[in-house]
């Protein structure tokens, strides 16, 4: 059990006492469990002992502790929408995995926002003459909806969720999802596609695992914009305009890449030349998931991988370690279900827009303004003599 120390390891990593690992367990900042081969013994979580571990090394200084919350840090925001724990994903307490199983994006959304029902997202009308590319139409609907909302602050929730509804309708239709707005919004998806039952199935089960995943930069960038007041129109503009970076919701084109490259070459030499440079392989090892991405893991697992994929995942996972996370299951799926070249990004967008609303509703009702301080490393000040 790799993911677990004995005690005299435990305490060696902490360099603390027996009782002071006991106090850290009863505080529940310890995962613990019994030894399936002495049961009369106990084993501890190593990632909570890491954690430990990291908190001690980086100090309590100020400037440290405001360092450390902005890259994988330290929490800054108080949020009851969604967590990651132990390696699991939570949305309001349930295991986002679990709810996949047979949850649709409205049920998603009624869990996240705490709507009395399941909400309907009603499509959006985009002009059907327009030469834009689905991506620009989404940020032209956002743009005009940030342009033309209403500000946030003074509102009621229900009047807020009504707003939310129709921005993730519109967001849908925007990327091709405008067909029959009486059925589920996977269902229009598919059918905008031209694509199956189970391809609607599929895309269903991303869109729920995509709905959110706490404090992800766009979901931060979202919050900010709520904490002035600004309508939840501007709210989700900034949360798509934060996810078009290839370090979040387009990182599914670097690995796009890396599999045509597998189809040119093979498995081993495209894994071997991103060893040989340095260079991390894309969609593969998370942060937050040391175990390995359990939302990726939900959905490969819901349909046979695509030879190339198959080969790729088992290469990496032999060579080293690593695990794929949710943007290389997100590109399998479009291979997989024959969806457009755009589509990883739009079932991103889309189901991520529920957060983006989850989180800027709840910021809302907060009052407060997020206004974080810049520490200066510019030139010396000018003093007047």
């Amino acid at each position: 059990m790799t993911n677990w120390l004995t005690q005299e390891e435990a305490r060696t990593a902490l360099g603390v006492r027996q009782q002071t690992l006991y106090a850290y367990v009863s505080r529940g900042q310890i995962g613990v469990c019994s030894d399936p081969d002495h049961p009369r013994r106990s084993l501890y979580l190593a990632e909570d002992i890491a954690n430990l571990v990291k908190k001690r090394e980086r100090g309590r200084k100020h400037n440290i502790i405001a360092a450390s919350t902005m890259s994988w840090g330290e929490p800054i925001i108080t949020t009851a929408i969604s967590t990651i724990a132990k390696g699991r994903l939570y949305y309001r307490g349930k295991d986002a995995v679990a709810l996949a199983e047979t949850a649709s994006l409205e049920d998603a959304a009624e869990l996240l926002w705490e709507a009395p029902s399941p909400p309907h997202f009603s499509a959006g009308r985009p002009n059907p003459s327009s030469n834009e590319s689905p991506r620009s139409r989404a940020f032209t609907m956002l743009g005009m909806a940030a342009a033309s909302g209403n500000p946030a602050y003074g509102r009621t929730p229900s009047s807020l969720r009504e707003d939310a509804a129709a921005l993730v309708g519109g967001l849908a239709s925007a990327f091709g999802g405008i067909a029959d707005d009486e059925v589920p919004l996977h269902q229009r998806l598919a059918a905008a596609w031209s694509r199956d039952g189970t391809s609607a199935d599929l895309i269903r089960r991303a869109l729920v695992l995509l709905a959110d995943q706490e404090l992800t930069s766009s979901a931060f960038a979202a919050r900010v914009t709520a904490s002035t007041g600004a309508s939840l129109g501007a709210c989700a503009l900034t949360g798509l305009a934060t996810l078009s970076g290839p370090l979040h919701g387009d990182a599914t084109v670097r690995v796009r890449s890396l599999f045509e490259e597998v189809e040119r070459t093979d498995a081993d030499s495209a894994v071997c030349r991103y060893l040989a440079s340095g260079i991390p392989i894309p969609g593969f090892g998370h942060p937050l998931y040391p175990d390995g991405d359990p939302r990726a893991a939900a959905l490969l697992a819901a349909f046979d991988l695509p030879i190339n994929f198959d080969r790729m995942v088992s290469k990496v996972g032999t060579l080293t370690g690593l695990r794929p996370t949710i943007d290389v299951a997100l590109a399998a799926l479009v291979t997989r279900c024959q969806l457009p070249a755009d589509a990883a990004f739009a079932l991103f967008a889309i189901g991520r827009s529920v957060g983006w609303l989850a989180h800027s509703i709840e910021q809302v009702t907060t009052g407060t303004l997020i206004r974080p301080r810049a520490r200066y490393t510019g030139p010396p000040l000018a003093t007047l003599d």
